[in-house]
């Protein structure tokens, strides 16, 4: 039984253009093949919009490292459309469709999800610009791509700053110094269970936690009160996904702040829980009804 592993021309072995981050992709495929092959699967790492793949030689297909889909949104969503009437995809493209705008925070927001004050600008002007930081009361905002990951197309800025070229829809929050004081936190769920929790810091001089910038990730044993915070994220949603990642950052008062609940391409670091690769295969087998093997 054939599974495929959605990727990028970016993230493949060999690539001429591959990331510079791209080695996460590698430590994903170290993490699964040996666990799904001891339940009798076999997975293929497959780039999403390779035109010769016939999708029904697939048993399912499970959403990797496509991390190159926000600048092709809707080209994206329709291929994972396409092959979802062939075979089961991880996560669903409706789920995915909802999750791949950041907007779907503020749907968790009305749910009780705890968020850093946020601005959602669609066209950023120079009087929007301007008046976002009368609005969020702060001169050192961080605005994001509202389509976006990886803190792609990401500024931090301040009043005095020259507006960068925003072409996309952006969303704007105040910086906040426990990303580089503590970290964001990231709790891994697979099958709506929780497999590993880790907390990503930035080198220093730097803010952004993502190893393409020279950030590094730890281990870590979740506080009651962390995970519970988490949970609550998961619990917001009306169906469980095969796999989520919750990133939440702490507040001055110790609660937790939801930064992200990605459910597309989240890289879910093998490194930091080795037990990832059997979570997902025994949650892939009992979603096909396959053997569930050792």
């Amino acid at each position: 039984m054939k599974i495929a592993y959605l990727s990028s021309v970016v993230t493949q072995p060999g690539s001429p253009t591959r990331r510079p981050d791209a080695f996460e992709h590698d430590y994903m495929m170290r993490a699964l093949r040996p666990e799904f092959a001891e339940r009798g699967m076999q997975i293929e790492d497959i780039c999403w919009d390779d035109p010769d793949v016939d999708w029904t030689e697939f048993a399912a297909a499970m959403i990797g490292t496509t991390w190159d889909y926000w600048d092709r949104q809707e080209e994206f969503l329709t291929t994972l459309e396409t092959i979802e009437q062939s075979i089961p995809l991880f996560n669903p493209s409706a789920l995915v469709r909802w999750n791949s705008r950041k907007s779907y925070l503020r749907d968790l927001e009305a749910k009780g999800a705890r968020l850093i004050p946020t601005l959602w600008i669609d066209q950023v002007t120079d009087e929007s610009f301007a008046n976002a930081f009368d609005q969020l009361g702060s001169n050192d905002l961080v605005f994001k791509r509202q389509i976006g990951a990886g803190a792609s197309g990401q500024y931090r800025l301040s009043p005095s700053d020259a507006k960068p070229d925003m072409p996309h829809p952006m969303m704007v929050q105040p910086f906040l110094p426990m990303i580089q004081e503590e970290g964001e936190l990231s709790f891994i769920f697979i099958d709506g269970e929780l497999s590993h929790a880790l907390i990503k810091r930035a080198k220093a001089g730097d803010y952004r936690i993502q190893s393409a910038y020279g950030g590094q990730e730890e281990k870590i044993t979740p506080s009651v009160s962390d995970l519970e915070a988490a949970k609550e994220i998961m619990q917001t949603l009306d169906s469980t996904p095969l796999y989520a990642r919750v990133d939440m950052l702490r507040n001055t008062d110790g609660t937790l702040f939801l930064m992200e609940l990605e459910m597309i391409e989240p890289y879910l670091y093998p490194e930091q829980g080795p037990q990832l690769g059997g979570r997902l295969a025994k949650a892939v087998a009992s979603r096909l009804k396959a053997p569930a093997g050792l």
